[in-house]
């Protein structure tokens, strides 16, 4: 009878054995681009750019038609994507302040170390510069400081652009982490399209591509004409704004357009190659089936719509972004869609989280993305939208409602309100709110304003 009962716990030992054995937890890559606007995307229909891996990625997994971020600003964003909190909860507004350790220890990457992956972070951190939590993960390749250059030297003194470099660390990481026992959660931070600060600001880009879309069409956007400029308010249409500011050397005249447009084109097909590289690795570690691709950029970007160069107000250039979930660890009934459901950059942290089977925090204020995909929560209909860096007359502070269709934005240190049909006017042409015509809509925007404005606290 004793050797019977223990027969059968050692079957069922090596049963639960073999089961833990075939669910593996998935890994996790996060990949981040600077300041990517949601159309500079093949398959966002983009007919000049090229992005071949990313549109693979996009063609087998989720790409997302609406998503936005809730500060159009890098280092609020990257605060927003790590803790799933709005800039109102997690209070970091400029370039100095680091996480504290107790908000540090609720960001995805600290959740899932405690679970017992191994975390890696790569590229642009661009929250704080003196105390970045380098000693948090398992591998580091990020240099403490704000926006890093372009040109870097390398180890052995040449010169390296940093897109390559970040390509280079991937493949370091993969090789180094890639068939553990523990998973891993790599996030990854590209400069590019960034432009690289200076006066005149510059988009230095891999000699490679260098000739690429140069006899490519590249047509001015509507609102690139005098009169969108000219129909905004006085406080706001003066040379101190940093839109305009940087507007002048790189957009000001067509060719000056174009020609930025294509370096910014050229700098986001470097990440391109550099994905199509990583997922060559996966394939070649067998560990794709395994892995959850997230990519996401961390605000949009004018190119001349409205006379503006830069991201931080309201205007759909600016808060739209290009994401993507795929990877061979995405279930198969999810792959090969389009989901126009409304996305956020604080939804990127609880996706990840519920993803590897960690309970997301309370304070989060973001949701599964793919639980709204299968049906398991209620898509949201409208986000709060704030910028409060800095204020007039370098970028005047603005506060809104974001829905479907519709869009509101004060600029809350002049009253000033924008009140904008998207579905019948997408490219923001004409304020709505002075009309009188428009005035229950206008309530309405301004009554969950107020409502917003308090729950995101």
């Amino acid at each position: 009878m004793q050797k019977t009962f223990i027969l059968v716990l050692l079957l069922f030992a090596h049963a639960f054995t073999a089961i833990a054995q075939t669910v593996k937890r998935p890994n996790i890559i996060f990949l981040l681009t600077d300041d990517h606007r949601w159309d500079a995307l093949g398959a966002m229909g983009n007919k000049i750019i090229r992005t071949p891996h990313l549109d693979a990625l996009a063609k087998r997994g989720i790409l997302y038609t609406n998503a936005h971020v809730t500060t159009a600003i890098c280092m609020v964003s990257r605060a927003s994507l790590l803790s799933g909190q709005y800039m109102s909860r997690h209070g970091i507004n400029d370039f100095n302040t680091d996480f504290k350790s107790e908000a540090l220890s609720e960001t995805y990457p600290a959740l899932l170390k405690n679970a017992g992956y191994n975390i890696g972070f790569i590229g642009k951190f661009g929250i704080g510069v003196k105390n970045q939590p380098d000693t948090l993960f398992d591998y580091w390749a990020a240099k403490k400081e704000g926006q890093p250059q372009y040109e870097l030297v390398n180890q052995s003194g040449h010169t390296i652009h940093h897109t390559d470099s970040v390509g280079k660390d991937i493949a370091q990481f993969l090789d180094r982490f890639a068939g553990r026992d523990a998973p891993f959660c790599l996030s990854v931070s590209f400069k590019a399209p960034h432009e690289l600060d200076g006066n005149p600001p510059k988009y230095p880009i891999q000699a490679r591509f260098k000739g690429l879309y140069e006899n490519a069409d590249i047509p001015d956007p509507l609102t690139a004409a005098p009169q969108y400029w000219d129909s905004l308010p006085a406080f706001f249409r003066t040379d101190q704004n940093i839109g305009r500011d940087r507007w002048k050397p790189l957009l000001s005249t067509p060719e000056l357009r174009r020609q930025t447009t294509r370096d910014y084109y050229r700098l986001i097909t470097g990440v391109d190659e550099v994905v199509g590289n990583m997922v060559t690795q996966l394939e070649n570690l067998k560990i794709d089936d395994n892995t959850l691709i997230i990519f996401m950029g961390d605000n949009g970007f004018s190119l001349g719509e409205h006379g503006l160069e830069g991201k931080w107000f309201g205007f759909e250039e600016s808060i739209r972004v290009p994401l993507i979930i795929s990877g061979g660890a995405l279930p198969a009934n999810m792959r090969g869609r389009t989901s126009g459901q409304l996305a956020l950059n604080i939804d990127i942290a609880p996706t990840i989280l519920a993803f590897a089977g960690i309970a997301v925090p309370k304070a989060i204020q973001g949701y599964d993305l793919l639980a709204v995909e299968q049906k398991m929560a209620t898509p949201r209909k409208d986000f709060f939208y704030e910028h409060t860096y800095l204020g007039s007359p370098r970028l005047p502070k603005v506060e809104g409602v974001v829905s479907p269709g519709l869009k509101y934005m004060r600029y809350t240190e002049h009253g000033y309100e924008e009140l904008y049909d998207t579905t019948k006017d997408p490219h923001e042409t004409t304020n709505l709110a002075q009309r009188s015509s428009e005035k229950g809509r206008l309530e309405k925007m301004r009554k969950r304003y107020e409502v917003l404005k308090k729950e995101v606290k």
